[in-house]
């Protein structure tokens, strides 16, 4: 809190209130089973505001926030695209929000139709034959088909316990893979940003239990050998994982399924635009080829003698990986946006993403010191990624000042610093709800500040300058909690 504003804090009067004996008692017996006496105050003091001020505040606070609503929003390999308002009058509607979630399913027959035929057009979206809906985000999802991997395995008697993951795949790849107790195997992309065959051979044996891959990849370049990938897999018994963050890119024109895939999950809050960021909420459905049917958390959604029932009878399920049927309401919105646009519109909405991504990539790297990663004139996909590696050598400014002063020009930053293979990376989804003149302009923003960092880069090092706060220490999260936290207010102090 900036000074001037600590000052006017502390000369506000209080108003201050003392429990008695029989107060305090009472409330304690209360809050007994839950807190020790100690953490109990026995005394409050607040701040004396009238309705207007606090209102004030809150209002200033919400607009400090930025999000897909204000504008370009280009978070590589995270998809954050618009989301409809028609999914959100949907999902409010009470038929919706009155159900409880302990309902039997005779009485929530209409709830289960739709969530059965969510489940039946991503099966048919991505190749697969069943699906759960139970996961809660992608990185649930990935852990579950893991799982399901691992138990498939056990269940037939082999013990493997190694998992092939690629250099350029995303964090939760190899967490899951170690949340799962199993071993990462990771392999090298090439200079062109892929995954050759001769590599995935050298390192598949009898202990190989699959190989997680997301295609296009994390450089936004598809990887072009996944049918040898996938046979070489297939050949030592394998299974292969399909990381759907990325789905967005190849929707309507290629599935998981018809690439080798076994399994897939599906980032509902990504693909199919429901609202997500602040720690959610998510959606990672799991799908699976129908020989890992029985292998799936419990129970699935299956439609018997023209009724929907819940199915908890599947021979080796890995069990529930979350309460009830999930985000039912995430799930809600994903098929009203599916439903709403048809093969058609799904095919177009990648289709436009793809035109967005190569034509934003290809201005980008016109600008001097900005490289494409990787340096070869194949068209990227959803996203692409660049690294400014020149001018932090020539300059001495880096993707993180880059990124932070993309703020002070009220637009959203890239992904920075991933895929980690990449020095000093920039990686860039502005998605098919981007228009040719936010992208024009995102370009001119990066102009402007091309020039101030050769003109002696003081603004881009200091940066951000117009935000509410400057500079944040990005490590103090992590740190002991003893520490204090280094930031500095930016002009705007509040």
């Amino acid at each position: 809190m900036p000074e001037r504003w600590q000052a006017k804090w502390q000369e506000r009067s209080l108003f201050e209130y003392h429990l008695d004996n029989d107060e305090y008692s009472e409330i304690l017996e209360v809050l007994h089973e839950y807190l020790p006496k100690k953490l109990v105050r026995k005394s409050f003091r607040f701040p004396i505001l009238s309705e207007f001020e606090v209102i004030r505040h809150f209002t200033r606070l919400s607009q400090q926030n930025y999000g897909v609503d204000l504008g370009i929003y280009p978070l590589g390999s995270c998809t954050m695209k618009y989301n409809p308002r028609i999914n959100e009058e949907v999902a409010s509607l009470q038929g919706f929000t009155d159900l409880n979630p302990l309902q039997k399913d005779v009485e929530v027959q209409g709830l289960l139709e739709l969530l059965y035929l969510l489940s039946k057009y991503l099966s048919e979206l991505t190749g697969m034959d069943y699906f759960t809906l139970q996961p809660a985000a992608g990185a649930q999802g990935e852990l579950t088909g893991v799982l399901i991997m691992k138990k498939y395995f056990e269940v037939k008697g082999e013990y493997r316990d190694e998992v092939i993951v690629p250099d350029t795949a995303h964090g939760t790849n190899p967490a899951s893979v170690k949340m799962a107790g199993l071993k990462v195997v990771e392999v090298p992309s090439n200079k062109d940003g892929i995954i050759e065959p001769k590599i995935v051979e050298e390192v598949v044996s009898e202990k190989t239990v699959g190989i997680m891959l997301t295609n296009p990849n994390t450089l936004g370049v598809f990887e072009d050998y996944i049918e040898e990938i996938a046979d070489i897999i297939h050949d030592v018994g394998g299974l292969l994982y399909y990381d759907g963050a990325n789905l967005n890119a190849i929707l309507g024109w290629i599935r998981p399924g018809d690439m080798g895939f076994d399994i897939t999950h599906v980032n509902l809050h990504k693909t199919f635009s429901t609202p997500h960021g602040g720690g959610g909420p998510g959606s990672g459905p799991v799908g699976v080829k129908k020989f890992l049917k029985d292998f799936l958390p419990v129970p699935i959604i299956e439609k018997r003698n023209g009724k929907y029932i819940f199915n908890w009878n599947l021979k080796h399920s890995i069990g529930k990986v979350h309460s009830f049927y999930g985000n039912v309401l995430v799930q809600i919105r994903a098929l009203a946006y599916i439903l709403r646009n048809g093969f058609d519109g799904l095919k177009k909405v990648s289709g436009v993403a793809l035109l967005n991504s190569n034509y934003l990539y290809r201005r980008l790297c016109r600008l001097d010191g900005i490289e494409p990663y990787p340096d070869n004139s194949k068209p990227r996909m959803h996203e692409f990624v660049v690294s400014v590696k020149e001018v932090r050598d020539r300059y001495g400014v880096s993707a993180r000042d880059i990124a932070k002063r993309l703020l002070d020009y009220g637009v959203y930053a890239p992904t920075t610093y991933f895929p980690i293979i990449v020095d000093e990376a920039l990686m860039i989804e502005p998605t098919e709800t981007v228009s040719k003149d936010e992208l024009d302009e995102y370009v001119e923003i990066f102009k402007d500040i091309m020039r101030e960092v050769v003109n002696g880069g003081d603004k881009v090092i200091n940066s951000p300058n117009n935000t509410s706060v400057g500079r944040i220490d990005d490590a103090y999260a992590s740190r002991p909690r003893t520490m204090k936290p280094s930031y500095r207010w930016g002009k705007g102090d509040g």
